[in-house]
């Protein structure tokens, strides 16, 4: 789906200029296999209220929240599973700073939208959550799969004000759907939770998307 493609390619383009070499390529590889779901659910929440507006208007606002949703998730699976099996592993610490790096550019492709303080509490949001979850009496399952709520309600908020308009009760559906559908198991590809009847950008130019054929989006 095309929504798809502007997502991940306003994605990559806006963590290009990251140094050195080797962190660049780590990000490169992460937002290059990823499900691009909520970068997508940007782009349709402002479709549902301005049908007519063309995806590339929002593409910024989806690269952001895409991001932001890689970079906890990211963080979220170094917490579960603690990488450092000695205190010179590398790749972990790449591993954290590619994490970094994620929620970092986002927070900057939203800080002047009217989603920059639905960006900050859904970070902070994930940092309580994260806390919460080492108590021994904690609904771990329930604390993680807050992180995928958060970010489907920050996407709607970033779609739908590119447009003045609040999220509406239809963007609210399919946000409690995508939840029950995805509920414990990691996000799939765009096109297999909103099917191929999404409509288009209204733009009619031909898009070149400079990713490589990944196993998240057709």
């Amino acid at each position: 789906m095309e929504q798809a493609v502007l997502a991940r390619r306003g994605a990559r383009e806006a963590v290009a200029d990251i140094e050195p070499r080797e962190l660049h390529g780590r990000i490169d590889s992460i937002l290059a296999k990823s499900s691009m779901v909520p970068g997508v659910l940007v782009m349709l929440s402002a479709q549902s209220v301005d049908p007519g507006i063309d995806s590339t208007a929002v593409e910024d606002r989806a690269a952001g929240v895409q991001l932001i949703y890689e970079g906890l998730r990211l963080t979220r699976s170094l917490a579960h599973d603690e990488p450092w099996v000695d205190a010179d592993d590398v790749d972990a610490d790449l591993a954290v700073l590619a994490a970094d790096v994620l929620v970092s550019r986002g927070f900057y492709l939203l800080a002047m939208t009217d989603a920059a303080d639905r960006a900050v509490e859904t970070v902070r949001a994930f940092g309580r959550d994260q806390t919460r979850r080492r108590d021994p009496d904690a609904d771990r399952e329930s604390l993680d799969r807050n992180l995928e709520d958060d970010v489907f309600e920050l996407a709607a908020v970033a779609g739908t004000t590119v447009v003045d308009a609040p999220p509406e009760d239809a963007v609210d559906a399919v946000i409690d759907d995508l939840l029950r559908s995805t509920d414990g198991e990691p996000l799939p590809e765009a096109a297999a939770l909103f099917g191929s009847d999404v409509s288009p950008p209204a733009s009619s130019e031909p898009i070149d998307d400079p990713a490589q054929p990944s196993a998240t989006d057709p």
